[in-house]
């Protein structure tokens, strides 16, 4: 096999929703400004769960236990995929950090109103009964499968 393919990167995204109250969790990004849903890069020796609850904790405080896969999404101009894991907070004090200017809990609605499309479906797919989904995107807005 050559080296020289294309090769994709593979994230995570949290969907941390409060038990209690049915809120989300999303940040403000502090590189662009979206709000989003913590995630990121998952590294080579993590497991998509390890890699989820390891970003919420480093981007907002929280601590979060993974309860189900809700969808992959491909980012097409990047060539970024994300797995998306409904999870639920059992710890640790909100905050902000270096990736998070502000980290909050909202409404569902609220969470997909300021999101970008391909951040806000992630969302709205951790509440629907449906799923796993897989969708594609440019980065901002959902394109036809």
């Amino acid at each position: 096999m050559s080296n020289d393919l294309p090769r994709h990167s593979v994230s995570v995204t949290g969907i941390v929703i409060r038990l209690e109250d049915g809120k989300v969790l999303v940040i403000k990004r502090a590189d662009d400004g979206r709000w989003v849903p913590p995630g990121g890069v998952m590294e080579l020796h993590e497991t998509p769960e390890e890699c989820v609850v390891r970003e919420v904790r480093e981007e907002t405080g929280v601590e979060v236990l993974p309860d189900r896969l809700i969808g992959v999404y491909k980012n097409m101009k990047l060539g970024v995929v994300s797995l998306a894991l409904r999870c639920h907070p059992v710890g640790g004090n909100i905050r902000t950090s270096d990736e998070a200017s502000i980290a909050t809990w909202v409404t569902p609605e609220e969470a997909i109103a300021a999101a970008p499309e391909a951040r806000g479906v992630r969302i709205a797919d951790a509440f629907s009964v449906e799923g796993p989904f897989v969708r594609v995107h440019d980065g901002t807005s959902l394109l036809p499968n």
